[in-house]
């Protein structure tokens, strides 16, 4: 399909069409289902989509980082219809399919580090993390898991342990499963231990080496889970070193090393994966999902074929992990990113995006920090530069605002006080500027 690349608000947003839609919605759907903004998708193409009352968006949310190759890629598209025709599932605890077995190769071959890897496909992220967890406790026979402050790492019942953030996403579902253990984040805006980068020496790393080693004891780990930047934490990239100190302590320590990149990965930082920006990092394990397919649901687990083959036949699976469709949309998606340019474009769009956030936080004095890494970037909004209190009524306003003149935008941080920006990478730079110009509108209503 295609569709103009271009922003038009026909009248109110959200139009009667997506008001209709709404009513039902509500009578049909628990409340629990957040929406960020109540309009209905009709079509989407690129970086625009369209909705049931005719009016287009600049899309910024890209399906919360899963559409990093746009909105209906034809040659995913094409790859998916090709499927289709041939079969739909076989459950491969049943019949194994061969593009199950492709994508496996392929994140063998272009996940970080040259080891000899093993890859098991899922449906989400959060069942990435609950079976690396899973895998790493059957390979170690350690039952540990060391997270971070600000972390997410998905809904269900481990991951919700893991995640970070009580409200919403873990109010009134306690207990949580046991043995998980929180450190620090290098969130610099607000240190925890009242320090400034560089001149803390990267204090952080340091507590959490003395806090594993003090209150849990390596030998008690079966792995640390860290994302490279946090997505739904704020966008919060670490300083650099942190990272490779991190990953050198594991090392030395003897604990797998996870990288959930399920939102860094597939090109969003710059590089396929946000750990190839760090020399000598190396993870043990790498989780993959969001725009791993395009928009259909596919997640991985890739590890060491030593750890990875620990678990005894039978003991992963589901009924759905690695669905043909899914598949044939990953394999898609890789090609696209070994031999198109979505990488190059995610530089340019990361610089794009870095100048002129920067020039509006300059502007704006809502605007607290602008950070991030590559085309994954964010601005958290705070109601006094001084005392950094958290805007988190007037970021709600910006998100609406934006989305009333043809912007979709995304709340995130531990405060819901961070604006996210995950543009598709196919975004043309006219188009880029034009939701920058119109953010910008919506930060000055706001502040």
């Amino acid at each position: 399909m295609s569709m103009p690349q271009e922003r038009k608000v026909a009248g109110g947003v959200p139009g009667p069409a997506s008001q209709a839609l709404e009513e039902r919605r509500r009578r049909a759907v628990p409340r629990g289902v957040g929406t960020m903004t109540p309009v209905y998708a009709a079509a989407a193409h690129g970086a625009v989509i369209e909705d049931v009352d005719g009016n287009r968006f600049i899309d910024f949310t890209g399906g919360l980082g899963v559409l990093n190759a746009g909105h209906t890629p034809p040659s995913v598209v094409q790859a998916v219809k090709q499927q289709v025709e041939r079969y739909l599932h076989t459950c491969q605890h049943a019949l194994m399919n061969e593009p199950y077995v492709a994508v496996a190769e392929a994140l063998n071959r272009i996940t970080p580090g040259d080891h000899d890897k093993r890859t098991f496909l899922v449906n989400s992220g959060a069942e990435a993390t609950e079976n690396v967890v899973k895998i790493a406790r059957a390979a170690t026979g350690r039952q540990g898991v060391v997270v971070f402050d600000n972390a997410f790492h998905g809904r269900t019942l481990l991951a919700l342990a893991m995640t970070g953030k009580v409200t919403p996403y873990k109010q009134g579902y306690q207990p949580f499963p046991s043995e998980v253990y929180r450190v620090p984040y290098p969130y610099c805006y607000r240190c925890p231990f009242h320090l400034s980068y560089p001149d803390c020496g990267i204090a952080c790393a340091d507590y959490a080496e003395e806090a594993i080693k003090v209150h849990v004891g390596p030998q008690n780990v079966a792995c640390l889970i860290v994302e490279p930047v946090q997505g739904e934490g704020g966008f919060i990239a670490p300083p650099p070193g942190w990272l490779e100190r991190i990953a050198d302590m594991c090392r030395r320590l003897d604990i797998p090393f996870v990288a959930d990149e399920v939102q860094t990965g597939f090109g969003r930082t710059g590089t396929l994966y946000a750990t190839e920006q760090h020399p000598g990092v190396e993870p043990d394990f790498t989780l993959s999902a969001k725009s791993l397919a395009a928009g259909l649901p596919l997640a991985a687990v890739t590890g060491r074929a030593e750890l990875m083959d620990a678990p005894g036949q039978g003991g992963l699976g589901g009924t759905f992990g690695g669905n043909p469709l899914a598949c044939a949309a990953a394999l898609a998606t890789v090609e696209l990113f070994e031999h198109g340019d979505l990488l190059e474009r995610a530089r340019r769009m990361g610089e794009t995006l870095g100048r002129r956030l920067r020039e509006l936080g300059e502007r704006h004095r809502i605007v607290g920090e602008v950070r991030g890494l590559g085309a994954m970037m964010a601005l958290e909004l705070v109601s006094d530069r001084d005392t950094k209190e958290p805007a988190k009524e007037a970021t709600s306003r910006v998100v609406a605002e934006s989305a009333r003149q043809g912007l979709l935008t995304l709340k995130a941080g531990i405060h819901d006080n961070v604006v996210r920006i995950l543009a598709p990478l196919v975004m043309e730079d006219r188009l880029l500027n034009e939701g920058l110009d119109v953010l910008d509108h919506a930060l000055a209503t706001a502040g």
